[in-house]
């Protein structure tokens, strides 16, 4: 996983860290959806969910002034100041198997998540 951190604040590594098959994936996605070079992808966490919280994932042309910003290749993940707290140290990650083909977050702050891996606590 190589990184560039771009945030306004000094910070030792990125919020969240995508794996290199994840990165790539994600490229492609935004490739397919549009040639806005400022579309990011938005990874927040929301209330809800069976555990109590949810993973939300989205591209966003959009850039907030507290967004926590990373880059991976040509991927540029952002993160917003609440949803920091609860995915820092978590990785993406993308698998393209035939069985259980898509994105998975693990997350190091979750204590429990429910069957469907889209929720947690």
């Amino acid at each position: 996983m190589s990184t560039i951190e771009i945030t306004n604040e000094p910070a030792i590594r990125p919020v969240i860290s995508l794996t290199d098959e994840a990165a790539t994936k994600v490229a492609e996605l935004i490739a397919a959806e549009s040639s806005d070079e400022e579309l990011g992808l938005r990874v927040a966490v929301s209330a809800g969910g069976c555990s109590g919280f949810s993973y939300e994932m989205f591209f966003d042309p959009e850039t907030n002034p507290d967004d926590y910003l990373a880059v991976f290749g040509t991927v540029t993940v952002k993160v917003d100041l609440a949803s920091s707290q609860h995915l820092d140290g978590a990785v993406l990650t993308y698998s393209g198997g035939i069985q259980g083909a898509g994105f998975s977050v693990e997350n190091p702050n979750a204590t429990r998540s429910c069957g469907c891996g889209k929720s947690f606590s």
